[in-house]
């Protein structure tokens, strides 16, 4: 998979398929927008490359024959969030929520970006990333990290179990003092052992 941020900090650049050959806007039509899923699939390309300057421009190229790209907006507000500039990050997560308020990638990503100076409005856009996608484990990480940070410790095992239920890779990054609270499911191989 090609993302900018690996691990749990961010959601990935490619993890929207669906909507990225796809015009966002219905005024898009035609050639016009056949031109800007290439390019958009060309500015994944990129980064897949580690090309962030070309992927910002393929990206700004998307966004001048369709404004309302949310996946264009949201991918430079990914590119930006790497490269440590938030202001433009935010700005981007912004520009796709205004298209998309549910668009639960630029949710989670911008609840990471303001966590460190505004955790009360981290969790609001989780919650938000949640109801959008109810299997999006990393929100739920990211969520009872916030509330274990807080001392909301039934709140935040509830939250680490929803993750690890969803995606049991994750169990390595639940805090130790929750880790054996919650265990990943068992493989199909342990299971028919215990039978």
């Amino acid at each position: 998979m090609g993302a900018v941020a690996t691990g749990v900090t961010s959601w990935a650049i490619a993890s929207h398929p669906m909507t990225a050959t796809a015009p966002e806007s219905k005024a898009v039509q035609g050639h016009q927008a056949q031109e800007a899923a290439a390019l958009l699939q060309a500015g994944k390309l990129q980064v897949q490359y580690r090309d962030f300057v070309g992927a910002t421009r393929t990206f700004r190229r998307v966004l001048a024959l369709d404004p309302r790209n949310k996946v264009a907006w949201y991918d430079l507000g990914v590119i930006a969030q790497q490269e440590g500039r938030a202001g433009s990050a935010h700005q981007a997560f912004d520009e796709a929520l205004k298209i998309d308020p549910k668009y639960a990638p630029a949710l989670y990503n911008k609840a990471v970006l303001v966590k460190p100076h505004d955790p009360g409005q981290a969790v609001g856009l989780l919650h938000r990333a949640i109801a959008a996608t109810p299997g999006a484990a990393t929100a739920h990480l990211q969520l009872g990290l916030i509330l274990a940070q807080k001392n909301h410790d039934d709140e935040a095992e509830e939250e680490f179990g929803r993750a690890v239920a969803a995606d049991p890779s994750l169990h390595s990054a639940v805090p130790e003092q929750f880790r054996d609270k919650v265990s990943p499911p068992p493989t199909s191989s342990q299971a028919g052992a215990t039978r």
